[in-house]
């Protein structure tokens, strides 16, 4: 796999690719899947979890670099325990 040159303005435009298709589409039945958003493209995959995502992605074929949500959240992952 080739080194990332990944920067936030890649970020960036993940996120804007991700909140118009928000905008655009009923995610309710995906709630909880993950997404991959590549910026460059603006190519969105869903799936159950990244490995399946970057599965899809593989079989594309395509070995873009991709930003991470979870569907119906803000944040993909939390750690934290409670004490």
């Amino acid at each position: 796999m080739p080194v990332s040159n990944w920067t936030e303005a890649d970020s960036n435009r993940a996120q804007q690719i991700w909140s118009e298709y928000e905008h655009q589409h009923d995610l309710s039945e995906k709630a909880g899947q993950t997404a991959g958003i590549d910026p460059a493209s603006g190519r969105i995959w869903f799936g159950q979890s990244i490995q399946d995502v970057v599965a899809q992605r593989d079989a594309a074929p395509s070995e873009a670099p991709l930003f991470f949500v979870r569907v119906g959240s803000a944040t993909y992952y939390r750690k934290g325990g409670h004490r």
